[in-house]
């Protein structure tokens, strides 16, 4: 089915108030050599960071950017910092010996960009134990590289299906059976317990290098964010915290987003991410922001949070003339998104 272009603006549209509408305005405005001034005024506010995945070449026609090239687009739009995906061709530990992650942080520090965060692409949950052996011995290795990359945290999940590319683009349903038909016959029970063990393992792994865990409430094991809460609790390590998304929440409405954020709270928090696409209205204000981001990012201000938020784009994107759009889509989403997110920050904290 061919789709023009307007017919890419999300279905869910959220537009801003007069007063975030005016303020992302300013935001808008470009400096000289094209680079959107980064407008974080240092003062220990939430920033705003840029998750790799966005640019790995499996969502959009095109091939992945490179590490550098992704805090080029970091600092090009105006984001403080970058989270790299722990996979190929980005972050894998493989790929990572101890002085290439070094010079890495060297040239994003050169270029005004924080490394701020690894992500793990981990299951904990097989029945097999080898299989969970084998995940073990990854986030030992990420643990590694994030001590190396400087970067005071790792993003990981209990249990994670994966995605496959099929036959180019990315897809999550032939994984997710995949990861279906190994969980038959064991009950939710078993699958927590196997968690629990290899997340404490790593838990010591992460001590001994300084690092922070911070545990995703994303599906297949974890529900919400009660789930998450009781794993650390479980866990019992300081270097075991929370990552709380809210688009991962199973209810978005403003209220119920806002009661997470409050169940976990500003001491458990040290990471999260927001997604969406994006575009600007005529108007001048941005299009695809969901009503859920300016009362989580309320609730994380409130509560003293002044870690990142990250922007991810990793979700099957539309198509145009019957090809999925290329990365000038993923740029498009990137740039606004980064914008739209500041706007929401000075709102939240104008409040």
């Amino acid at each position: 089915m061919n789709t023009t272009r307007s017919q890419l603006k999300p279905s869910r549209r959220q537009f801003l108030g007069a007063s975030l509408a005016a303020t992302a305005g300013m935001l808008g405005a470009a400096a000289p050599g094209g680079m959107v001034p980064n407008p974080n005024d240092g003062n220990g506010g939430i920033k705003v960071g840029l998750y790799s995945i966005t640019y790995l070449g499996i969502w959009y026609q095109g091939e992945a950017l490179t590490l550098q090239q992704v805090v080029q687009r970091a600092k090009r739009y105006g984001y403080d910092g970058v989270e790299l995906d722990g996979k190929r061709p980005h972050a894998n530990p493989l790929d990572w010996p101890t002085a290439k992650c070094r010079e890495f942080r060297s040239f994003a520090e050169d270029n005004g960009i924080a490394v701020y965060a690894v992500a793990a692409n981990n299951d904990f949950s097989s029945p097999i134990p080898e299989r969970r052996e084998a995940e073990i011995a990854y986030v030992k290795e990420l643990i590694r590289m994030t001590a190396d990359f400087g970067a005071p945290v790792l993003r990981v999940f209990l249990a994670w299906s994966g995605v496959t590319r099929h036959p180019k683009l990315a897809r999550y349903d032939i994984a997710e059976e995949i990861w279906a038909f190994t969980q038959k016959g064991f009950t939710d029970w078993q699958r927590w317990v196997w968690c629990r063990e290899c997340l404490t393992e790593v838990a010591r792994y992460a001590a001994d290098h300084g690092v922070t865990l911070a545990l995703q409430n994303h599906r297949p094991v974890i529900r919400d964010h009660h789930d998450v809460v009781r794993m650390i609790k479980e866990v019992g390590s300081p270097h075991l915290k929370a990552c709380l998304d809210a688009p991962n929440m199973p209810d978005k409405t403003p209220a119920s987003v806002r009661q997470a954020a409050f169940d976990v709270g500003g001491a458990l928090q040290v990471l999260s991410h927001f997604g969406g696409e994006y575009q600007r209205e005529r108007d001048g204000s941005i299009a695809g922001g969901h009503e859920m981001y300016p009362a989580f990012i309320r609730a994380m201000t409130e509560l003293g949070y002044t870690g990142y938020i990250g922007y991810e784009l990793c979700h099957t994107l539309p198509v145009v003339n019957g090809q999925t759009v290329g990365i000038e889509y993923a740029d498009q989403c990137a740039e606004l998104a980064c914008e739209y997110m500041r706007g929401v920050i000075r709102e939240a904290r104008a409040r």
